[in-house]
């Protein structure tokens, strides 16, 4: 059996996956690897349709197959390769192990159920709760991520609940069986920016508590300055940056980080200043590039980029790491 560094919870390497359409291959996720700590809180950043998603959905055996392949890497946790698992070990692993969130809680609870089933039935299967014990717990959960009145709410349905209510619903069955990682698919895409800042302070209050580690998937790097302690910027199915979150604030090397930095919001940014927008769009993922799939939008492109990709390479600080052929700071080849 293979085996991780004991010092990770989760270390993947070189996971690659693939969508077989009637259009041809999607070359979705292409051979990234990465690590999360004991009680870590990594950020996934980067646009729609960069991969993700499908790399969290990848190492959970969730994806679709067919379509879906995962067509190389390993994903260790505790030194066991989640690839390797069975359908029946990897429903033991789902939600008591490893949680996940996501974006859409409306989608992903059960409209026929109330919201107290639904909790319990998590505790039943995997905990062995008796039926008293479970609704126990389930009021314990509910008043845990701020649901008033939790015992009476038990019996509503998702449809009885706000947004950002349903949101909390789905981070209590989350923890329902206190997971050593919480993977949180874009969970504040569809709340307004008050309720996302009290899903972020809610979900950082519990990890230090529990000391549980968090995956956190996000196209806003507004929300990860506040909630992360690493960052990986992923861009056409690659990781071209990894960084501590104050690295990459402070000292962006890669230039689509750089870019994506540009293009936020700031309030300290002078008026008379405009964001700056990326030009062009993402590479079709139907072919695999040749060279670094950022090459037709960056401004520092020089040839080689065109002809190889570059792989993950330190940069002058430790644990900050960058997919680029040349130093944008002095425009010359690394």
């Amino acid at each position: 059996m293979e085996t991780a560094s004991m010092e990770y919870l989760l270390e993947v390497k070189n996971l690659r996956t693939l969508f077989h359409t009637p259009e041809g291959t999607v070359f979705a996720v292409n051979g990234i690897s990465f690590h999360v700590d004991e009680g870590e809180t990594l950020a996934i950043v980067g646009e729609s349709g960069c991969g993700k998603s499908v790399s969290m959905l990848s190492i959970l055996q969730l994806i679709p197959v067919p379509p879906g392949e995962i067509a190389g890497g390993s994903a260790l946790y505790r030194g066991r390769d989640l690839l390797k698992n069975s359908e029946r070990e990897m429903e033991e692993i789902r939600g008591q192990e490893i949680a996940m969130i996501f974006q859409d809680p409306m989608t992903s609870l059960n409209p026929v159920l109330t919201i107290g089933r639904q909790i319990t039935e998590t505790l039943l299967t995997h905990k062995k709760m008796d039926q008293r014990a479970a609704q126990k717990r389930a009021v314990e959960l509910l008043d845990m991520v701020g649901i008033s009145d939790p015992a009476q709410r038990l019996s509503d349905y998702p449809h009885q609940f706000s947004g950002g209510m349903r949101q909390r619903v789905m981070i209590a069955m989350a923890l329902a069986c206190g997971p050593s990682l919480l993977i949180a698919d874009e969970p504040t895409t569809a709340l307004d920016v008050t309720i996302q800042a009290q899903i972020v302070e809610l979900v950082t209050r519990i990890r230090n508590q529990v000391h549980m580690a968090v995956i956190w998937i996000t196209h806003d790097l507004g929300v990860v300055a506040g909630i992360a302690d690493r960052v990986l910027v992923m861009y056409a199915g690659y990781i071209v940056e990894t960084a501590k979150v104050t690295d990459l604030y402070e000292n962006p090397c890669h230039p689509y980080t750089i870019a994506l930095l540009q293009a936020l919001p700031r309030v300290d940014r002078r008026r008379d200043r405009r964001l700056k927008s990326i030009p062009g769009a993402p590479p079709s993922l139907l072919m695999e590039p040749l060279g670094c799939p950022f090459a037709n939008r960056c401004e520092h492109v020089i040839e080689h980029c065109r002809e190889s990709n570059p792989p993950l390479l330190p940069v002058d600080k430790k644990n900050h790491s960058i997919a680029c052929w040349v130093n944008v700071r002095t425009g010359k080849p690394r």
